[in-house]
């Protein structure tokens, strides 16, 4: 009699960081957070299961943010504010921004949204159209979480590097 190995990753269906969809619960999926400055450069993608809540993971972007240089002196290494909608309505994330001198500019539940917020979140929106061209983040082929954000990066830093090459005369 003869028996057959699976190995573990013909198994374990989906891969790391991967939970069941919000849309549609047959299936799992993965999620994208995103911090981009005002111009809608990405500083920093984190993935996680397609069921993590956006207000769990600010404080990972805040802090993953890599020193920007660009004026002379000590490159930055924290925004003057923070822009985010409903999802990231959270009292204990507002006093841990105030905490590092960085204003939240967020959208509470259950109130009106803040006058002209949907123009600066639009940046951001665009930034994940940009990153989802590429068709291997729209989708997600691969198992290994390291090969997924290895294509991620790939595609922030092409991302950034068009934007560089517009501004060049």
């Amino acid at each position: 009699m003869r028996v057959r190995t699976v190995p573990t990753s013909a198994r374990k269906k989906g891969g790391a960081d991967t939970g069941p969809s919000p849309v549609d619960r047959r299936k799992t999926g993965t999620k994208h957070h995103l911090i981009c400055d005002a111009r809608g450069t990405p500083l920093k993608v984190i993935t996680t299961a397609a069921n993590v809540n956006d207000v769990t993971q600010t404080l990972a972007l805040v802090d993953g943010i890599p020193p920007v240089a660009g004026r002379p002196g000590r490159p930055r290494r924290r925004p003057d504010a923070l822009l985010g909608d409903k999802g990231y309505d959270s009292n204990s994330n507002r006093d841990e921004l105030r905490r590092r001198r960085i204003l939240p500019v967020i959208s509470r539940k259950g109130s009106p949204n803040i006058k002209g917020i949907g123009k600066l979140r639009y940046v951001v929106e665009q930034t994940f159209a940009l990153l989802h061209h590429f068709k291997r983040l729209a989708i997600r082929w691969e198992r290994r979480t390291e090969l997924h954000d290895a294509f991620i990066s790939r595609a922030c830093s092409l991302t950034c590097y068009r934007r560089l090459k517009k501004t060049r005369p």
